[in-house]
């Protein structure tokens, strides 16, 4: 009817609820991952023992590496083994005090007198201990580098890369010190006698490779756990670890390090454990290869 009021229908449209996306799920998964990669470093350094530990740490420890393309093929990869060698640094020292000025210095002081004499004995023994200084310098450098290219030579070589925990080196007052240490299930050498397992044989022959490179001497001692050994033809500690030390000679020489470089094989038994504070574990079991520190060479005019 005309007179009739309209209906009106309105419509209202529901607001659709917004998508929340799958943000939470990637941080939440990013807290899963951080939480078991917490708990397993926690069992990672409850279940390793004190020479892994050390062993790890050499491995992270930065290392300052000089790399040339010369010689990039060989066992060093091309690494430098210092600005300036051992060798160069005595050369240079030799050549600089028989220089002409040099010469004239000596003369001088050599015909002074008094407190000139002494002044002149003075700045001489001042040029000694910087030369000494350079020296020492140069040497940690080139262990340093030593050091770097026996680990990475061992990763390289699948066969003994498992082992790379088991070689220790660090540097002492005594110079560069190789350590090839027992763990348990894998000793260095057969129980109770001096026959090398092959993969000791093999890291020796990696050391050789990198240690024949080196001017230094060497020396090499083999050491035992503290407990008494006595085999049935009466060989105790001190035999064994003598044994084992000139086994590791022979292996040495044999893969290309001078035997004149030899300076002493010893026997040390349990003398100088690793562990002092557990005598008996089987790390204290080693082979220990020392390139030792060469005094800097006397210059001309200060020899005794």
């Amino acid at each position: 009817m005309a007179g009739d009021t309209p209906i009106i229908i309105k419509r209202i449209k529901k607001g659709e609820h917004g998508h929340h996306g799958g943000a939470w799920k990637v941080a939440y998964a990013d807290f899963v991952t951080a939480m078991m990669a917490f708990f397993l470093l926690m069992w990672l350094i409850n279940t390793t023992t004190p020479e892994q530990k050390r062993g790890i740490a050499d491995y992270f420890a930065p290392q300052s590496i000089a790399q040339t393309l010369s010689g990039s093929g060989g066992v060093l990869g091309g690494r430098v083994m210092g600005q300036e060698s051992a060798r160069a640094g005595g050369a240079a020292s030799v050549f600089q005090n028989n220089s002409p000025s040099a010469k004239a210095n000596n003369s001088h002081s050599t015909q002074s007198g008094g407190s000139q004499g002494g002044a002149s004995s003075n700045q001489a023994t001042g040029a000694d201990g910087q030369n000494g200084a350079e020296s020492a310098s140069s040497q940690n450098g080139e262990f340093a580098h030593a050091a770097e290219a026996i680990h990475q030579s061992i990763k390289d070589n699948p066969d003994i890369a498992a082992l790379s925990h088991q070689v220790v080196i660090d540097q002492t007052p005594d110079g560069l010190r190789i350590q090839l240490v027992d763990e348990d299930g894998r000793p260095m050498f057969q129980q109770g006698t001096a026959v090398p397992m092959p993969y000791t044989r093999r890291l020796l022959e990696t050391v050789a490779k990198v240690v024949s490179r080196l001017p230094n001497r060497v020396s090499i001692s083999g050491h035992t756990e503290a407990k008494q050994f006595t085999s049935s033809s009466g060989m105790t500690n001190w035999e064994l670890s003598a044994a084992r030390a000139n086994a590791g000679r022979a292996i040495l020489t044999a893969s290309g390090l001078d035997s004149d470089r030899i300076y002493e094989v010893a026997g040390k038994a349990g003398a100088e454990p690793l562990l002092p504070e557990d005598p008996n574990a089987s790390a204290n079991r080693r082979l220990s290869i020392v390139l030792l520190r060469e005094a800097p060479p006397v210059p001309l005019g200060h020899q005794l």
